[in-house]
C-alpha cells in the first residue's frame, strides 16, 4: 500500500517525507515530521490506524489525515471521519480517487 501511494503522490509532484510500518510509528514520525497530510492504513500491526488517529489528533487537532483500507464497510468509515480523518479511500486506490482526496484535505 505505501510503495503504490508513494507513486501516485509522487507522479502528482507530492513530497513523501515519511513512512510508518506501524500505528507506534506513524504517531512518532508525526511529531518528528509534523506532514501537511498523512495516509494511514486502519488496519497495521502494534496499534490500528483508527487509535493512531486519535492519539495523533489529541496532541496536533489540526492534523490531516485520510484513512485506507480494503474494507470499504460503511461502520468503519464512520469511525475514521469520527476519529477526525478527512477522507477515507478503499483499496484498489484510484489515483484520481487518492488525487481527489489528498487536494480536498489540503485545502
Amino acid at each position: 500500500m505505501r510503495m503504490t501511494l508513494n507513486n501516485i503522490l509522487h507522479k502528482a509532484h507530492h513530497l513523501v517525507v515519511g513512512e510508518a510500518e506501524n500505528g507506534r510509528a506513524a504517531i512518532q514520525l508525526y511529531r518528528e515530521l509534523k506532514p501537511d497530510l498523512v495516509t494511514m492504513d486502519i488496519s497495521m500491526p502494534e496499534m490500528s490506524g483508527l487509535e493512531a488517529i486519535k492519539l495523533i489528533r489529541t496532541d496536533f487537532p489540526q492534523a490531516r489525515i485520510i484513512m485506507c483500507s480494503a474494507m470499504g464497510q460503511q461502520k468503519i468509515i464512520v469511525q475514521a471521519i469520527e476519529a477526525g480523518a478527512k477522507d477515507f479511500i478503499v483499496k484498489p486506490f484510484d489515483d484520481c480517487r487518492v488525487l481527489d482526496a489528498i487536494n480536498r484535505a489540503l485545502k
